[in-house]
């Protein structure tokens, strides 16, 4: 570790509810959802802390968090403690109060206790939800350099996509001079009238400084978030920066909020481009995950001319497609494609299977359900609805474990 990173505490917030990804959040937190065939959402805000060097992280759970706990103890169970390296996962300890975590700056401050014990002199909180690959030692690196009291990781959005997220102001050193959340008119960036930074939910703190802004906050009314309440309070009169994300080069980085079923869908589906827009298999920064033990896909035909494809799909350990049809899929481990089945514009999770002669187009299958032979999902939209969720995008999503 550099020597910025040694004094550096990571903060992951896992404890979304993610309400807007039901019924993918039925029986697990957001962080924990399943994405890209083989990882789960949480995978890459760790992977990119394992990249970055940073190895004091703490991750912060609280909803149904069973799923999380047991994936973090399989899949990072990396570091050794004597060497000033962890991962520690803490549910709501309710030292302070009785609370559960009542908002982001809320959950920090009810482990404030852990700060005072590492005595770090940086402070870097992460949300567990979000999809992208980024150095965090840029990031840190201008935090220092611009001996700012908080810095903001924030991306160039189009104006019209930009009133969705909360937007920063800033001048032309990119210090912040406003910040809205859900703006009708969002404030462009200076120079570039099309578009504004929106915040990323990322932050990064001298540790003095967010002592005395958790404590301010706490004792105060409101929802005790970051974005909704500590910063709309500090920047006039702190040093708040806006941290530029760009990839290498100064490319247009990539990062997604999956939380809804439209956006999550979306970004599965992007991973099936010639060139997505991120890169799941640059060797330079490996997205870690807990591979179960599967043999590799296989793919079976009768003969020459039958009716097996695989196109523009992803195959993951342990699916077998034999004698059917699988076209701008993503199979998750062991999923089974039977004969004559077709698998269309779909996810399918761990474990599903696919019976003979059934159709599916459209659809998000969640973990272990068999879809009986000639079954359709997709096809029928108003009969799908009396069974499944379908969202407004006709996207049928089909709960875990459903029997049929």
């Amino acid at each position: 570790m550099g020597a910025s990173n040694k004094k550096t505490l990571t903060f992951i917030l896992a404890g979304g509810q993610g309400e807007r990804l039901y019924p993918l959040t039925r029986d697990r937190s957001k962080p924990a959802v399943h994405f890209g065939g083989t990882y789960r959402i949480i995978d890459f805000p760790l992977s990119n802390c394992l990249n970055s060097d940073m190895r004091k992280i703490i991750v912060l759970t609280q909803y149904k968090s069973l799923s999380l706990e047991r994936h973090i103890s399989t899949a990072w169970n990396l570091f050794h403690r004597e060497l000033g390296a962890f991962i520690d996962v803490v549910p709501p300890q309710q030292r302070i109060t009785d609370d559960w975590y009542r908002g982001t700056a809320d959950a920090i401050f009810q482990n404030i206790y852990i700060i005072e014990m590492e005595k770090p002199e940086y402070v870097m909180i992460l949300s567990g939800d979000h999809i992208y690959k980024m150095d965090y030692n840029r990031m840190l690196h201008f935090h220092i350099e611009n001996n700012a009291d908080l810095t903001i990781a924030a991306i160039e959005t189009p104006l019209d996509e930009a009133k969705r997220f909360g937007v920063l102001e800033v001048d032309k050193s990119q210090r912040l001079i406003g910040f809205k959340e859900k703006p009708d008119s969002p404030r462009p960036i200076p120079g570039k009238k099309d578009r504004a930074f929106v915040s990323m939910g990322l932050y990064c703190f001298k540790t003095e400084k967010l002592v005395t802004y958790l404590s301010q906050d706490h004792k105060l009314e409101g929802s005790h978030d970051f974005g909704k309440d500590v910063i709309p309070r500090i920047f006039k009169d702190d040093r708040v920066f806006t941290y530029d994300y760009v990839e290498n080069e100064g490319d247009r980085a990539y990062w997604r909020d999956i939380g809804t079923i439209k956006s999550y869908y979306e970004a599965n589906m992007e991973l099936l481009t010639e060139n997505p827009p991120i890169d799941l298999y640059e060797r330079g920064w490996i997205i870690r995950t807990y591979m179960e033990q599967f043999p590799p896909a296989k793919i079976l035909s009768e003969d020459n001319n039958s009716f097996t494809k695989v196109i523009n799909s992803i195959a993951s350990n342990g699916a077998v497609v034999n004698n059917g049809s699988v076209l701008h899929s993503i199979l998750s481990p062991g999923v089974r494609v039977q004969n004559n089945a077709v698998v269309e514009n779909s996810i399918l999770m761990h474990g599903v299977t696919v019976g003979k002669n059934a159709k599916i187009k459209n659809s998000i299958i969640d973990k272990r359900i068999k879809v009986p032979e000639n079954e359709e999902i997709g096809y029928d939209l108003d009969k799908d609805r009396k069974r499944f969720t379908v969202t407004e995008e006709d996207i049928v999503v089909v709960p875990k474990e459903f029997v049929f």
